[in-house]
């Protein structure tokens, strides 16, 4: 007696028109529908398994069942992370470079990028008093390309600031896009891998200096598992796969913002400076705002699991969103409330807001701890070094566009700097 069972099946040739419709939604509102933790459906034309839960997420992080490999869409590698970059990336070839990303965000690390945020915040109070208004992203989008560029080793002109963090903005908004704006992102990037590109050349050749210890000198004299460096187009790319998630971090910051004016009641808390408080607020922003939708792997083996069955090749998709709003794992998850991080132990698959699993061995973001670091010191300087107020502004921010913002990016005028 064959122990399969047929899971609930999305009706349609093909539902990616759905998807675009309904974006972060998509997998959450088939999951209340069908009443199953797991459903099939057609997307881009192929078989795609949809899955959610903390089970679910054991199962996808398990790389003797699923691989990276193609899971990616090529529009996705040709906007946000690069034809054949890591993310792609599996076995021990993945675990080697992942081994030279990891050496990049120690705690060390972590510490000197929030505190850099901090200084060029401050130093930015000056110019935003004098301002008529500022745009919340689009500052830090700026300030968080000379952070990561800095930090990095990557020699970055005053003048081509705002060039480049446009450019790494768009890569990051092409990702869930269709026509205009995922041109645009195909466009940026290619213009920043060439940027790159030609850096990483000048390095190895010493017409650039780069110090021992920096992003710019990791990449630029890494070797693979074989003992060969990498052609400076992929050293480029990684590069660029260290850079642009830190300007990415300003989604992250720009929904603080909106928290702090969505619940004010959480402000007094965070005067007190505590890093506990900070943290709780930043977890609980990477939570109930939407970041990342869903992620992606292939099968690697056909094996059934709960009865269900999964063949060879694949695609199946994790819904990040949906864990995150999910009343099995959270109370009252449509409510925003940071104190549920107090006690809270750490579990490596029912919050991934950035992936799950073992960072070092496996496929969560190497740079998680990097992005609550710098949330936490952007969180301290709004509450405790500036004083400002809001204007009306349209604050909603559209499920259904991936990724997503307030409509406004969040507007501050009247901006003072605290005594």
């Amino acid at each position: 007696m064959s122990i399969k069972k047929q899971i609930p099946y999305d009706e349609g040739l093909d539902n990616t028109l759905n998807l675009l419709q309904e974006g972060y939604l998509f997998i959450k509102n088939r999951v209340s529908q069908y009443q199953s933790d797991i459903f099939e459906t057609h997307l881009l034309g192929q078989k795609v398994i949809c899955m959610t839960g903390e089970e679910s997420a054991k199962i996808f992080y398990d790389s003797e069942l699923f691989y990276r490999n193609g899971a990616t869409p090529k529009r996705v590698q040709k906007t946000l992370f690069g034809v054949g970059a890591i993310q792609s990336m599996d076995g021990e070839a993945h675990i080697h470079r992942k081994n030279l990303f990891m050496s990049l965000m120690t705690s060390s690390h972590q510490n000197q990028l929030a505190k850099l945020t901090m200084e060029k915040l401050k130093n930015s109070i000056k110019i935003w008093e004098n301002e008529e208004q500022i745009i919340i992203f689009d500052e830090l989008n700026e300030i968080l390309c000379r952070v990561a560029c800095q930090w990095a080793g990557v020699p970055l002109k005053e003048s081509e600031t705002k060039k480049l963090a446009k450019e790494f903005s768009s890569m990051i908004d092409a990702f869930g896009a269709v026509g205009i704006r995922h041109l645009k992102g195909r466009r940026f990037r290619t213009k920043s891998e060439e940027w790159i590109k030609d850096i990483i050349e000048k390095v190895r050749l010493g017409e650039i200096k780069a110090e021992e210890g920096t992003a710019l000198h990791a990449m630029a004299f890494y070797r693979d598992l074989n003992g060969n460096q990498l052609d400076s187009h992929m050293a480029g790319v990684e590069l660029i796969n260290v850079l642009r998630p830190i300007v990415a971090i300003s989604t992250f910051i720009t929904f603080s913002a909106l928290a702090l004016h969505e619940y004010p009641e959480c402000r007094e808390k965070l005067l007190t400076r505590d890093s506990n408080e900070l943290k709780m607020f930043v977890q609980e922003v990477r939570r109930y705002y939407p970041f990342t939708p869903f992620l992606g792997a292939r099968v690697k083996k056909d094996f059934i699991w709960n009865k269900c069955e999964f063949k060879e090749g694949t695609l199946v998709l994790l819904d990040v969103y949906g864990m995150n709003h999910d009343s099995r794992i959270w109370n009252n998850p449509d409510n925003f409330l940071p104190e549920r991080f107090r006690e809270r132990k750490d579990n490596l698959f029912d919050f991934i807001p950035q992936g799950g699993g073992n960072p070092a061995k496996g496929h969560r973001c190497p740079g998680e701890g990097i992005t609550i670091e710098i949330m936490k010191s952007s969180l301290d300087f709004l509450v405790n070094k500036i004083e400002y107020d809001v204007p009306n502004q349209n604050l909603n921010y559209n499920l259904s566009r991936i990724p997503t913002l307030p409509e406004s990016k969040f507007i501050i005028n009247n901006i003072r700097r605290k005594i």
